[in-house]
């Protein structure tokens, strides 16, 4: 299966190595082209591609993976989505570095606001609640896995990310839909930046 990013920065690049050692292969993309994306893949070895956007977002599986405040710009400007899977694991905070303030979507959680600009997909929250240098990481150490928490309305889409963070070695714990489980672990929630393990089978 192959799966795509749309965004091609640390977030990404840790996101297709982990999907790369797992077996898949990953379509990254950005807003320069693929041509500015030929050191990266270089680096990343067989199983990842330059591709457009367009080629991205055509994948079963597509993270979104982009800075906060291109999220409108970088939604409205891709191809209408046709049932695919978009997993979001976007840090919800306007600026860069040190000048980080949190996004402000009201009522919604984050997850929610993305859903609502990208009709046709359907929304997973994932990744959001770990370090980069987590997910590129090992996820099993001394015999215990590390929980990658989901979020999602869909339960089919839910289901289909379930399987393949666990595939990826992941104990997967479900937090319900994406109002109430986006919240608990997207920046600013009680989750957000833990990195918990957890022994024996995953939890469903």
């Amino acid at each position: 299966m192959q799966i795509g990013t749309i965004g091609a920065g640390d977030l990404a690049q840790a996101f297709a190595k982990r999907m790369m050692k797992a077996g898949y292969e990953v379509k990254l993309s950005n807003s320069r082209g693929p041509e500015s994306l030929r050191d990266i893949v270089r680096k990343l070895g067989p199983g990842a591609t330059a591709a457009t956007r367009e080629e991205a977002v055509a994948c079963e599986i597509v993270l979104l993976a982009v800075p906060w405040d291109t999220v409108p710009e970088t939604l409205a400007n891709l191809p209408k989505w046709k049932n695919q899977i978009l997993i979001d694991g976007v840090n919800p905070f306007h600026g860069k570095a040190k000048s980080f303030t949190p996004a402000n979507v009201g009522n919604l959680s984050t997850s929610q606001f993305i859903a609502g600009l990208a009709p046709g997909a359907r929304v997973v929250k994932a990744f959001n609640h770990m370090l980069v240098p987590n997910i590129e990481g090992n996820p099993a150490i001394n015999g215990a896995k590390r929980v990658a928490f989901i979020s999602a309305d869909d339960t089919g889409a839910k289901k289909r990310v379930h399987e393949l963070l666990a595939h990826c070695g992941y104990s997967v714990v479900d937090l319900g839909n994406l109002r109430d489980g986006g919240l608990i672990q997207q920046a600013g929630g009680p989750l957000a930046g833990r990195d918990l393990f957890e022994r024996g089978e995953s939890s469903k």
